[in-house]
């Protein structure tokens, strides 16, 4: 497939708008974006900003100068007291974090639908874990009343916006609960980062909570569109993570020209407030036109799930989707429960509200049995 402007792309001789990457901002394919990065490194000749190769791991000789860069501009707009650390992919951070911090003796407590790289660290950290009901703050403050006498330390572990879901967790009540269990709490915001909060910095920061998490996972592979990760944490959790994180220790380091092509991305979605405004508009005008076609969808976000329980008829709702210029993919397990087979619509900023409202009354068709 190759990514065209205006969240489309070309599929053999075919123009698709694209409905399944994780591109929210259509900063991908943002021709004028890409070019004014890549004038910055025509004013360059060092290798530091422009190079290709990392060729060893941070704590060997990767360690080279963006790092530093990408990581002080995190440390500065996260607030005072955090210390940033970049990685290779929200996979490694989510598999390395809980292996490095946790161990026999304490206990890890999960919502129901985390991401499958949270549940990988979860499980490599030898911890002792239950999963909470999705969402059900009653049902983690049962659990925590019960366990937290018997455990070590307590690590309460969840997404901000849900990847396969679109709903968001209650925040603030997490908060509480961790402050009145004298737990920690870690928060993913792969899929909030650049698209919540009046800067951008995802949805603890626009529930007011940014200070009062412990462990904050973001990435730069979604609405930020390029590659890498990133925890922000307490000084202490951070000079720990560099010394025992595992896929931070053994994997080669990022070159520096995607770190400052990161970094450049980074600035420019500080500064994406009408940007995030068009992507909040644009996802109430198709969540409500399915609405209207008595199509209910779980959540409130720019992610759109539309549950259809049968794999064969989530594929044959995408594939008659593509016959219309729409790629959606389906979503079937082991990526969801069985029965919970769905085709899931990320919204994008740039996308046209006319073609969205046309594509959310040929679902209401299509699923009412139109051809």
């Amino acid at each position: 497939m190759a990514p065209l402007p205006g969240h489309r792309v070309g599929i053999e001789d075919c123009r698709v708008l694209n409905l399944g990457a994780n591109d929210y901002l259509g900063l991908g394919g943002d021709l004028e974006l890409h070019q004014a990065f890549y004038a910055t490194l025509a004013e360059s000749g060092s290798l530091a900003e422009r190079g290709l190769a990392a060729c060893a791991s941070r704590l060997l000789s990767g360690n080279h100068p963006a790092y530093a860069a990408m990581e002080g501009l995190l440390e500065e707009v996260y607030g005072p007291g955090r210390k940033a650390l970049v990685l290779n992919s929200g996979y490694h951070a989510n598999i390395g974090i809980l292996p490095a911090l946790v161990g026999r003796g304490d206990l890890i407590l999960s919502d129901r639908l985390n991401h499958a790289s949270l549940l990988d660290g979860i499980r490599l950290s030898r911890a002792k874990w239950i999963r909470y009901r999705h969402g059900d703050m009653a049902h983690l403050k049962a659990l925590l009343t019960t366990w937290c006498p018997s455990a070590r330390r307590v690590f309460i572990v969840t997404e901000s916006i849900f990847s396969m879901d679109g709903d968001r967790a209650d925040l603030p009540a997490l908060v509480e609960l961790k402050r009145a269990f004298n737990a920690q709490l870690y928060v993913d915001e792969a899929h909030a980062v650049g698209v919540r909060g009046p800067r951008g910095l995802g949805l603890c920061e626009e529930t007011g909570t940014l200070a009062d998490i412990d462990i904050l996972v973001g990435t730069f592979g979604k609405a930020l569109a390029s590659v890498g990760a990133y925890v922000v944490s307490g000084a202490v959790v951070h000079d720990y993570l560099v010394n025992a994180m595992r896929p931070l220790i053994f994997t080669t380091a990022l070159p520096p020209v995607v770190l400052n092509w990161s970094r450049h991305v980074f600035l420019r979605v500080l500064d994406a407030g009408p940007c995030r405004e068009r992507l909040a508009a644009n996802t109430a005008l198709f969540r409500e036109e399915l609405a209207r076609g008595n199509l209910p969808v779980p959540g409130d976000t720019h992610i759109v799930p539309l549950i259809v329980g049968a794999d064969h008829a989530a594929v044959a709702l995408s594939e008659r989707l593509m016959r219309h210029g729409f790629l959606a993919p389906p979503i079937r397990p082991p990526t969801v429960a069985e029965g919970t087979a769905r085709v899931r619509f990320s919204i994008g900023a740039r996308m046209d509200a006319t073609e969205l409202l046309g594509l959310a009354r040929l679902v209401v068709n299509l699923q009412g049995g139109a051809a």
